[in-house]
């Protein structure tokens, strides 16, 4: 059984099932899978780095130029 329980994605998905499904366990790591392919491979991240990239995102750090 898996560590993440409550997946969610981004309400501006649209109920599309293209997109990413994010989920944090209990020891506050971050997992995050493919909505398409729900029992395949999960990502993991620490909070920190997880924190490091929503921080990016905020910043634009990733916006294409």
């Amino acid at each position: 059984m898996s560590k993440y329980t409550n997946w969610r994605k981004s309400t501006r998905s649209g109920g599309n099932d293209n997109c990413v499904e994010v989920a944090i366990a209990p020891d506050a790591s971050v997992g995050v899978r493919d909505s398409k392919d729900r029992t395949g491979p999960v990502l993991e991240f620490g909070s920190r780095a997880w924190q490091e990239f929503i921080d990016g995102v905020q910043a634009g750090d990733f916006d294409l130029q």
